[in-house]
């Protein structure tokens, strides 16, 4: 604290920029007595962070653009934050006997990436209303109040998140649950359809269409909205999951009886990408066999990194084999987990493999990944993953498109022939499920689909509780649209070694 006294207020804002780091940030103070984002964006685009030394036009864009990415994320959350923040409320609601049914909304319960606040719907007793306003307004984790209502409550929590809470009458739940879900653009897609059936809807339920004339207004009593299913019901349709509720065809497909099965946590056998203490992870071999045996799992994959990758303590070729073999004895001597070789090999700046082919035919899965030279030219980066696609010995890769949510762009990659590559070279693609990548992204991941790629979730943990980000990287698998036959980690141990 006393530390923070001493800095100038707003340097610490700056050095959280992407690109910038204490050293950049104490150039520029030093420099220009830059103290704000404000400040150091109204530089950088009047060419003045060029004239200090080490510094150029090149810096000026790259903090241009750190800082227009920084302010995408701006007020949004990541959904694993918002996932954790939202059940510690939800848990404290539903200490209350009076509650009867409790559910998150909005972006959230859609499971997207980021999200902005926290939307909390919930049904009680009768008369009890006010009763879980106030229970819910005087939380520990509550820091300001903004509106206390009969049915309604909006606080900010000590991490600045706003957060909602609705306290809905039985009839209209699902209805309120279905509007304030959205998205957006599927809530307008759903209303023009009721209309051209003749009803409307609203958070209230679903009504009939008057005839008294324009504008259609409602009329009578609503004829659904108790549930969710029902309402999609009335409208001809099976009933949309959450997470696919974005109008990517998801309506049309369910009209015509084509919605995916998504692929459930339960389904799921293993885990395609843990680091252990060969390379930067903390724990050992054993300790992550024990805690994925824990997770319900019956295999996972060690993929530690690839010898040039220095900075985090990437395996030597010798030490590889050694680990390769001490695998072997342990699957000997523990008939329970199937623990499985594996490595996160560096794809090298010009699309060769970081070991040699001998290596990597030793190995049970080979996870290949950019970690080098971010900003190539989109062809070279391009040409350089789909040469190393081309490798027989390569399985998968790893986030594809690089990107760290708020803090990195992804690559420049042409993304339309990677894929193209992945399926002519039967190639896995990985949903990195660690909270800040969730790489591929959820639209890719449908494009995957559809070209009939097959894909993995790993949780890239780095340490045993990190392992636990699996589930982060089922719902990207969700909101793709895929299925348990899309993704590797649904096989079995004989059927995972039979397709790798």
């Amino acid at each position: 604290d006393e530390l923070k006294k001493e800095i100038p207020e707003g340097l610490l804002d700056i050095m959280n920029i992407p690109g910038m780091g204490p050293r950049k940030t104490k150039i520029v103070y030093e420099n220009l007595k830059i103290t704000s984002i404000k400040e150091l964006e109204t530089a950088a685009r009047n060419g003045k962070l060029r004239n200090i030394s080490g510094f150029g036009e090149k810096t000026e864009e790259n903090i241009l653009s750190g800082i227009q990415l920084q302010q995408k994320l701006r007020g949004r959350m990541l959904l694993f934050e918002a996932l954790n923040l939202a059940d510690t409320i939800m848990k404290e609601i539903k200490k209350n006997k009076e509650v009867k049914q409790v559910s998150p909304a909005g972006s959230l319960r859609r499971l997207k990436e980021t999200v902005r606040d926290i939307d909390i719907l919930c049904t009680v007793k009768k008369n009890k209303e006010k009763y879980i306003i106030d229970r819910f307004t005087n939380l520990p984790i509550v820091d300001k109040v903004l509106l206390a209502g009969t049915t309604k409550a909006s606080v900010i929590s000590k991490e600045g998140v706003q957060i909602d809470l609705r306290v809905l009458e039985e009839l209209c739940y699902g209805a309120a649950l279905q509007y304030f879900t959205g998205s957006k653009e599927h809530n307008i897609a759903l209303r023009e359809l009721a209309n051209r059936k003749g009803f409307t809807i609203n958070e209230y339920g679903v009504f009939k269409i008057s005839k008294s004339g324009p504008p259609p207004s409602p009329s009578g009593k609503s004829v659904a909205g108790r549930t969710e299913e029902e309402i999609y019901a009335l409208l001809g349709l099976r009933f949309i999951p959450p997470m696919l509720r974005e109008n990517r065809g998801e309506i049309e497909s369910s009209m015509d009886g084509r919605l995916p099965q998504l692929i459930n946590l339960t389904e799921v056998r293993g885990d395609t990408h843990v680091h252990s203490k060969y390379s930067d992870g903390v724990n050992t071999i054993e300790e992550i066999a024990d805690k994925a045996e824990k997770l319900g799992y019956e295999w996972v994959i060690i993929c530690d990194h690839s010898q040039s990758l220095k900075i985090a303590d990437g395996v030597s070729l010798k030490d590889m084999y050694r680990k390769i073999d001490y695998i072997n004895r342990l699957n000997q001597k523990n008939p329970g987990i199937k623990i499985l070789a594996g490595t996160e090999v560096d794809i090298l700046s010009d699309g060769k493999l970081d070991y040699p082919d001998e290596l990597l035919k030793e190995l049970d899965f080979v996870n290949a990944a950019v970690h080098t030279g971010f900003k190539q030219e989109e062809e070279q980066i391009t040409t350089r993953i789909i040469r190393a696609m081309e490798n027989k010995y390569v399985h998968c890769i790893s986030h594809l498109t690089g990107r760290l949510i708020g803090k990195r762009e992804p690559y420049k990659i042409n993304i339309e022939k990677v894929l193209q590559s992945a399926r002519d070279t039967g190639t896995v693609l990985e949903i990195n499920a660690f909270p800040e990548r969730l790489d591929l992204s959820d639209v890719y991941c449908k494009r995957a689909k559809e070209m009939g790629i097959k894909m993995c979730i790993g949780s890239d943990a780095h340490s045993i509780g990190q392992m636990e980000y699996l589930p982060l990287g089922v719902y990207v698998a969700q909101r793709g649209w895929l299925e348990k036959n899309d993704v590797i980690n649904t096989m079995n141990y004989k059927e995972l070694k039979t397709e790798v």
